[in-house]
């Protein structure tokens, strides 16, 4: 065999190795109800669930409970099936948390709670088109 063919495979081997080991990690979007069960099958990390904060009739945001000394935040986030679900933030407030349209937090249940480990945040006016 000649020695660029065994190096071409030694390419490809290394090539899907890294492909499974990554779809191993990926995640997808679940809501609540999904997540739970994911956490009740022993699935304890990297759980990303996306939805909305509560707001009441008028539109307003409730339910943010910044800790008193600011290194902790608790949250209501609406999903896709307008579940409710109280949400802990163990690190301080995202700065742009109120202004987002869609808020992913990614973490799992610990405790019967959705305790997040990361929260991304999509904001409105940054995707928003201007007119000249």
């Amino acid at each position: 065999m000649k020695k660029s063919s065994l190096i071409g495979i030694v390419v490809i081997a290394i090539a899907i190795a890294v492909i499974i080991s990554t779809s191993s990690s990926a995640s997808s979007y679940v809501t609540f109800d999904e997540a739970y069960a994911l956490s009740e099958n022993g699935k304890s990390s990297s759980i990303h669930v996306v939805g909305e904060l509560k707001k009441n009739s008028a539109g307003e945001i409730i339910g943010v409970r910044p800790s008193q000394d600011r290194l902790s935040v608790e949250f209501i986030l609406v999903d896709d099936n307008q579940k409710e679900q109280s949400v802990f933030l163990n690190s301080p407030m995202p700065s742009d948390l109120l202004e987002s349209d869609k808020v992913v937090v990614i973490g799992a249940y610990r405790n019967n709670q959705f305790m997040a480990d990361k929260v991304l945040l999509k904001c409105p006016s940054k995707y928003e088109e201007t007119s000249l």
